[in-house]
């Protein structure tokens, strides 16, 4: 019997709108805590420039863990 992986979109999708969500859905919960305690940082330290880089970043390591690449 194969192993039930997660799924690659759902893992970006969760993790573009909820930074970290994503990598929690894949197990990997060390990744999804950092991504929820440094997004809101960088939102409001930069004033909201960098924010939607690290929503992009972590949707892409996200994916990445779901394909078991990362």
């Amino acid at each position: 019997m194969g192993r039930n992986l997660p799924s690659q979109s759902v893992a970006a999708a969760l993790s573009f709108f909820i930074p970290g969500a994503g990598q929690i859905y894949t197990g990997n919960w060390i990744w999804g805590i950092f991504w929820l305690l440094v997004t809101p940082g960088l939102w409001l330290g930069t004033g909201g420039m960098l924010g939607w880089l690290c929503h992009l970043l972590s949707a892409i390591q996200a994916a990445g863990f779901a394909r078991g690449q990362v």
